[in-house]
């Protein structure tokens, strides 16, 4: 990206912490008087040498300095040295009224760091610490992190242990009551039970056998997702199957997600085919169709006990659903269809909430076209669902800018139901994986173990960021689509490969990955 300016503006963090009866006080700059208050003062490192009286440095202290150029206003706190440094720039409050706080701050960093975060430490409570994510394209990303405050007292802290030339930027920091979390951590299981059948295994990171989805679930995943075809050629993802998957889902305590793609097969913004049943039927018959599919599935996972959280009208319909009929080319029929829909899902289950589903999650002007449409035509829903895989789809900060923008527009929750990346890049069986150059990755994100991890982390960390407690969750697209032969892509031929074995969260020796662990720190 760059080295951050090193011109007459720099304003070097000189104060020195002192430990004093197991709490950091800060020592003032010269000639000014120490003090500790219970807001954070300067947040957007805009007052100069003057401004410093409640901030510290420790480690390479020439590594921590303001420097023009801010999210907000005119100024930002940089870290960046052309030497390997490590260096926290950290404010201490006291006179806290005990109970939860949620930090918030606007960040950029070059990425490549040893590690590179915001923390809350001497609170009371287990230390909080948020990752910056790499941002190379140079645009900021919102972050938040919380922590309950005991003791009156806590330390909002920014750390780097970099390499030389790594660099990163802080402002506009908040510190106010609130909490932060994501109530969907979700895993799509749609291929597991085929996999299983086909003599696929799961084992724990430390190698133990064990039962895919209850492996997931110990990491920390409280949601599966299932797609629901109408009439597949393997007979797999169809009623029965389902229904015996959501026995499994709730078996272990979770909630389930169900996704109708109304299709034989898959259906996405390319594909919206109509399942062969009902290929000759007519706009009306079609409302009648989708409403009846939907009844039956649902009543029946209610009949049996395992009533769906959330349901999916419809998987990726950017352009509609039901070709040509429900086409986004007339969005009065493509209305009708979701409306048919949501109701039947309601009239199971009040409770149920719906959800709408588009691919492309970083493009705002689809978001706002699409949803103008579907409000202007009455559809009423519960929940903004995307998909948003970062090397189709864009950088983190255009993801967020969207949710940010329709969780306003449209006073909705919002959840990226699909995203995934890969752990490597060579294929464990003959065919090709849909990622498998290095030119296809993300930058600041290797194909490897830990990049996978941190994309998980930082995509978890854009959905909890956004306001008001609208940020719902994510969903792991297909975690466990290991390759298995006859396990392959297309449901009418046993001998197609699958394409998707490097971007699953169990590695080619069948152990989880790191990246589940994620599941459970959110």
């Amino acid at each position: 990206m760059h080295a951050p300016p090193r011109g007459t503006f720099r304003t070097l963090l000189r104060a020195a912490a002192l430990p004093v009866l197991g709490a950091l006080l800060v020592t003032a700059l010269p000639g000014q008087q120490a003090h500790a208050a219970s807001t954070l003062t300067n947040p957007g490192f805009e007052s100069g040498t003057s401004g410093w009286s409640t901030y510290s440095a420790t480690g390479q202290e020439s590594a921590a300095y303001a420097e023009a150029g801010g999210h907000g206003g005119s100024s930002r706190l940089a870290h960046w040295s052309s030497t390997a440094y490590k260096a926290e720039t950290y404010q201490y409050l006291s006179g806290l009224t005990n109970g939860n706080y949620r930090l918030s701050a606007w960040v950029r960093s070059s990425g490549g760091q040893n590690s590179a975060y915001l923390a809350l430490r001497n609170c009371g409570s287990p230390e909080q610490r948020t990752d910056l994510p790499p941002t190379p394209n140079g645009q900021w990303i919102r972050l938040v992190t919380s922590v309950r405050v005991t003791g009156g007292q806590c330390t909002v802290s920014i750390n780097s242990d970099a390499k030389a030339g790594n660099w990163l930027n802080v402002d506009d920091l908040t510190f106010t009551p609130g909490t932060t979390g994501l109530p969907v951590k979700g895993v799509d299981v749609s291929t597991l039970r085929k996999s299983e059948d086909l003599g696929g295994v799961y084992r724990t990171s430390g190698g133990t056998p064990g039962d895919g989805l209850a492996i997931l679930k110990s990491a920390g995943a409280n949601y599966g997702r299932l797609k629901v075809w109408v009439n597949p050629a393997d007979g797999y993802n169809n009623k029965a199957r389902v229904l015996e998957a959501a026995k499994r889902i709730k078996g272990q305590g979770m909630k389930l997600l169900v996704d109708f793609h109304y299709s034989d097969t898959w259906a996405d913004p390319g594909a919206q085919t109509k399942p062969a049943a009902w290929a000759s039927h007519s706009y009306s018959r079609l409302t009648t169709d989708v409403y009846d599919h939907t009844y039956d599935v649902l009543s029946a996972l209610k009949a049996q006990g395992t009533t769906a959280d959330m349901v999916q009208i419809g998987n990726e319909i950017n352009t509609g659903l039901l070709w040509p009929e429900g086409s986004t080319d007339d969005w009065s029929r493509t209305a009708g269809l979701l409306k048919s829909g949501i109701s039947a899902a309601k009239a199971v289950s009040s409770s149920t909430q719906t959800a709408l589903h588009l691919a492309h999650g970083g493009d705002n002007s689809l978001y706002r076209w699409w949803f103008d449409n579907a409000t202007a035509q009455g559809v009423n829903f519960d929940v903004i669902a995307l998909s948003f895989y970062g090397y189709w789809h864009g950088p983190l900060s255009g993801l967020q800018a969207n949710l940010d923008d329709i969780s306003a527009r449209y006073g909705k929750p919002v959840m990226v139901a699909e995203t995934a990346y890969a752990f490597r890049l060579d294929s464990d069986d003959s065919h090709e994986n849909i990622i498998d150059t290095t030119g296809e990755l993300i930058s600041g994100y290797p194909a490897s173990p830990a990049g996978q991890a941190a994309w998980l982390r930082d995509v978890m960390n854009v959905v909890e960021a956004v306001p008001n407690g609208r940020g719902l969750g994510v969903v792991y697209w297909e975690p466990t689509w290991t390759a298995v032969p006859g396990n392959g892509w297309d449901p009418a031929d046993p001998s197609s490969g699958n394409g998707w074995e490097n971007q699953a969260l169990f590695g080619y020796d069948d152990r989880l990955l790191p990246a589940a662990n994620w599941f459970g720190h959110r």
